[in-house]
């Protein structure tokens, strides 16, 4: 694939705009999972986006053979932000709210053509790289390029379809959570006081309705503001209003890659099976990148393997595509250092830390690095900056600190990805598995700072009053299992992990509240109590989904079906976990492991049809087993309860599209069932 350059009467490298009509920069075919044939090594995307000077990327001699097949870097169908991550300096988010469906539709149409996929953004980022590390490190200003990509809420899949975009939505599950939208559920996730969706600035009831989310992102600034001039444009002629803007930049200078307490963000992103290259001798983690777990995709994309989650069954149109969550959060900087030189002189009256420890000290345990990106638990006396790559230090582990001596059990770095180090309680033998259980809870993040540093002498933008703080994106396969976990449970829980005294919430994102901070160090026992003020507060946000390209055309066409189609059998094969909450569902029956612990098959109403009688019971998941039986286990895994299908390998559990569910047989008789058809 070449390359598209393009020099105006300036001099400068330029933009070439493609016709209205033209097509995408690749074919667009199915709406299935991507798969491709293999081709060559990257080279940049003929995307109407991408400039280049006239001289090509140098190459260097003796460069690394060819590596594995990675199909999803060629993904035709997958927006190009959530997998391979638009990583540009100026991004600008427009919040858009339609008037009609028909009007929408047509925008939608002109826009498609416009929006960045997998292959163009992977791409490009490849030879980026490339030219950066034979630049000696520098950005290479010549190579430039502006993507888009668009997402939008369940409203306004509804204006767009003309009705529901699906039909069945369980109780609990990631389809309601996307129907009630992030402001319905802000009490959940700790969006109260002074975070209470009456003071967003979109995506709450007073605001104009978010339908759509359009995100435009650049090199240059020039680019960005071309861009946004003609979407701007364009969704005037459709009568699409813009209800909100969002602008954000990568900070200059020192603070480069950082956010706006000083600290450098985005170390710990997931690397993603198909799209990454896999360690050979440590298949777990990704090549060249220490630390970085190679999720399955579906824990990021719809209609792709998971880690161990059944995930949500949604219509066919919406595989290759992912749910969106934009917050919009507010850094109070001079306040956040204020509290964390106040909190430093408690715990020395205490006795609790050293004397010659400084607020520096302080705030990388509470956040679990140094500002560098350096973890606290490699480097538990300074920041060792000097030494450090520019994209950190991901390689950490907590294994030999299950009770945050090192890196206290409040730090946000142990909060958001507690890694190997997760004992839910104290007297747990042995800590939480990271495959198979904490890798469904992570998400791909897409943040960058918004506002002017704080610099009290550069001028009123940059005084404590002046907004700044981090337009949060993150992209994630299903909203309640991963991204709503993690904010409640885990930074949002005071008690997690279970510990006395408590622990307390997330000591950087975490409400008003106290948390519990180990008193004198590694070797000592005790802990201190910090009481800590919130200085980072959720202005805005809404959930959102990412559909694939293919999705966006059938949309545009008004070729989506209200409701997603009839109810449908639905298949689990062996080995398979259903954990609780979890449910599976055909539009007429979801079978559910509830809270009570028990088994429960309910009709499309959520009425009880059938239980397994377990209400109450010491069981902690529901198992299909490889030899045909369904069980409800303990924690020890003790079976508690089973369907007595066992000696039958191959055999599968189906909830079917007549509300029965059943364990069949792999020759396909019927070996038990709950009777529950209507």
């Amino acid at each position: 694939m070449g390359f598209t350059s393009a020099t105006p009467a300036s001099g400068q490298a330029g933009t070439v705009t493609k016709p209205d009509d033209a097509t995408s920069a690749a074919a667009v075919t199915t709406a299935a999972p991507s798969t491709a044939a293999p081709a060559p090594a990257p080279t940049v995307p003929a995307h109407p986006d991408v400039t280049l000077a006239p001289s090509h990327v140098p190459e260097q001699a003796g460069e690394p053979a060819p590596r594995p097949d990675l199909p999803l870097r060629r993904s035709t169908e997958i927006q190009g932000d959530v997998l391979a991550g638009f990583k540009k300096d100026h991004v600008q988010l427009l919040f858009l709210t339609f008037g009609s469906g028909e009007r929408a539709r047509r925008w939608l149409g002109r826009l498609r053509h416009r929006v960045a996929t997998t292959r163009d953004v992977a791409a490009f980022n490849a030879v980026f790289s490339r030219a950066r590390r034979n630049s000696g490190g520098d950005d290479p200003r010549n190579l430039n390029a502006v993507w888009r990509s668009v997402s939008f809420t369940h409203p306004g899949l509804v204006t767009l379809v003309g009705g529901a975009p699906y039909a069945d939505v369980p109780k609990g599950s990631t389809q309601e959570a996307f129907v009630q939208g992030m402001a319905a559920r802000a009490a959940s996730l700790g969006d109260t006081g002074a975070n209470d969706p009456s003071g967003w600035l979109f995506g709450a009831g007073h605001t104009l309705p978010v339908h759509a989310v359009l995100t435009v992102a650049a090199d240059r600034v020039e680019d960005l503001h071309a861009a946004l001039a003609r979407e701007r444009q364009e969704a005037a002629t459709h009568r699409v209003t813009v209800s909100f803007e969002q602008y954000g930049a990568t900070l200059t200078g020192a603070r480069r890659g950082k956010e706006h307490f000083g600290f450098k963000d985005g170390i710990s992103q997931p690397a993603v099976d198909g799209f990454d290259e896999r360690d050979p001798d440590d298949p777990q983690h990704q090549r060249g990148k220490p630390g970085t777990r190679v999720l399955p995709a579906g824990e990021i994309v719809h209609g792709h393997p998971a880690d161990h989650r059944l995930g949500p069954y949604l219509p066919d149109w919406m595989a290759d595509g992912s749910f969106q969550v934009v917050r919009r959060l507010a850094q109070d900087v001079p306040g956040w250092w204020a509290q964390v030189a106040d909190q430093l002189r408690v715990l020395k009256e205490a006795g609790a830390v050293p004397e010659d420890a400084g607020s520096e000290w302080l705030a990388a345990r509470l956040f679990g690095r140094w500002r560098s990106g350096a973890p606290v638990a490699k480097y538990r006396d300074a920041d060792p900056a000097s030494v450090l790559a520019d994209d950190g230090d991901n390689d950490v582990t907590f294994a030999d600190d299950f009770e945050g001596r090192v890196t206290p059990l409040c730090s946000h770095m142990r909060k958001c990805n507690p890694r190997d180090g997760l004992k839910v309680n104290a007297d747990d033998d042995a800590a939480l598995e990271q495959k198979g259980a904490l890798d469904g809870r992570r998400i791909m993040r897409r943040g960058i700072p918004f506002g002017l540093p704080f610099d009290p002498a550069a001028g009123g933008g940059n005084g404590p009053d002046a907004p700044r703080g981090l337009v949060f994106v993150s992209y994630q396969a299903d909203l309640v299992a991963q991204f709503e976990f993690v904010q409640r449970t885990w930074i949002d829980g005071h008690d997690f992990p279970s510990r006395e005294p408590s622990v307390g919430r997330d000591a950087v994102l975490g409400r008003d509240g106290t948390v519990s901070f180990p008193a004198g160090g590694r070797d000592g026992d005790g802990a201190a109590e910090l009481s800590l003020r919130q200085f980072v507060r959720t202005e805005g946000g809404v959930y959102a989904f990412t559909p694939s390209l293919t999705a966006l055309k059938l949309l545009a066409e008004g070729a989506v079906p209200p409701g997603g189609g009839p109810p449908r059998d639905r298949v689990v094969t062996a080995p398979a976990i259903i954990a609780r909450g979890e449910v599976v569902s055909s539009g007429t029956a979801r079978l559910r492991y509830e809270a009570d612990n028990n088994l429960v098959v309910r009709d499309e109403n959520e009425n009880r049809l059938w239980d397994a009688g377990m209400a109450g019971s010491t069981g902690v998941r529901g198992e299909l087993r490889e030899d045909g039986s369904l069980v409800l286990v303990d924690v020890a895994g003790a079976v508690l309860w089973s369907t007595g299908t066992g000696g039958n390998p191959g055999a599968a559990l189906v909830v079917r599209a007549d509300g029965d569910v059943v364990v069949r047989a792999a020759d396909g008789r019927v070996l038990w069932r709950t009777g529950t058809a209507h």
